[in-house]
């Protein structure tokens, strides 16, 4: 039961990565908008994908390795992405999406 449950877990980190993905490639987004979505599905689709490993394997040295591994992914994720984006604004970078009637 916990294989399959664990399956399942898997199964719904790689679907909202999926979606997540699918989201990024829409045309009225912006820079800044598409980093922000990038940062969130990474994290939460890894900790999903992690626990679902976690479930499966029990409790091993493996799954210690995936825990540090998920709170790697935790701590460095929205920072690495803040860093980014915060080289952008300061280089001048700007983003803004037009939309066909002219406004911004």
């Amino acid at each position: 039961m916990i294989y399959i449950l664990s399956y399942i877990i898997i199964g719904l980190g790689i679907l909202f990565m999926l979606f997540g993905v699918i989201g990024l490639f829409q045309r009225k987004r912006d820079f800044y908008y598409r980093i922000l979505i990038a940062c969130k599905v990474d994290t939460v689709g890894m900790i999903t994908i992690g626990i679902g490993m976690a479930l499966r394997h029990g409790i091993s040295f493996f799954t210690g390795k995936i825990f540090l591994i998920l709170l790697i992914i935790v701590v460095l994720n929205p920072f690495v992405a803040h860093i980014v984006t915060q080289a952008a604004y300061k280089s001048g970078f700007i983003s803004v999406y037009k939309r066909k009637d002219g406004d911004a």
